[in-house]
């Protein structure tokens, strides 16, 4: 088996949740949204970002808004909706129900 397969989807299952993560704390655009996960050594590139947004802005979780930006073209700023932010707490109970499952079995 390939280590950095394993890696690869284990990431890939994560990252919408990443997402959202950062859209609790406040509305973001893009780049925004990839720096922050940067910062966390969560690499996203924008290829990979755009589908995940309108994947969940189709399923009703995000909206957004366009800004005018003094530093170049209006942004989209992505928001949670209300709706969002009920699955992103309902997803927050099951990352922590996760997490100590797997470290009780990796610990063992």
């Amino acid at each position: 088996m390939n280590v950095e397969n394993a890696k690869a989807q284990m990431r890939k299952g994560v990252l919408e949740f990443c997402i959202l993560a950062i859209l609790s704390k406040k509305d973001c655009y893009a780049s925004e949204i990839i720096s922050t996960m940067k910062e966390k050594d969560l690499i996203i590139v924008e290829g990979t970002l755009y589908p995940l947004l309108t994947r969940q802005k189709n399923a009703g979780l995000l909206s957004y808004r366009w800004e005018e930006s003094t530093q170049g073209p209006p942004r989209k700023y992505y928001a949670l909706t209300k709706k969002g932010k009920k699955y992103m707490d309902e997803l927050k109970g099951s990352w922590k129900e996760l997490i100590d499952s797997v470290n009780s079995i990796i610990s063992k």
